[in-house]
């Protein structure tokens, strides 16, 4: 399943009572224990669970889709402006690297092949 997007994560803290102590982590639930004793109960990792369980490519798509729909694309503004900037460095570099090939295809002509 798809992981809550930013503002669902914010929507969803909203909506929680305010906490004692401004900025203060939401309290650890306690450990609970396999046989009563000290040592925490272990489950499986979620990671492993997940490889486990099978969805094939119809869920792939999904969990796909979702994460798509979670994306703030950029607006056309920020899309030129991106663009002009990678534009401009090509010519930059290009440039350079034309000029030093021109400087070092002299330098082996009159130079060492002299």
């Amino acid at each position: 399943m798809a992981r809550p997007s930013r503002q669902q994560r914010r929507d969803r803290r909203a909506q929680q009572p305010a906490l004692a102590g401004a900025g203060a982590p939401p309290a650890a639930p306690p450990a609970r224990t396999a046989r009563g004793g000290d040592e925490p109960e272990r489950r499986p990792r979620r990671e492993a669970v997940e490889r486990t369980e099978r969805g094939g490519p119809f869920r792939f798509f999904e969990e796909s889709w979702a994460e798509l729909k979670k994306v703030e694309w950029p607006d056309q503004k920020a899309v030129i402006s991106g663009t002009t900037v990678v534009l401009i460095a090509c010519i930059i570099v290009g440039t350079y690297l034309w000029l030093n090939d021109e400087l070092w295809k002299y330098v082996v002509k009159h130079v060492l092949l002299r």
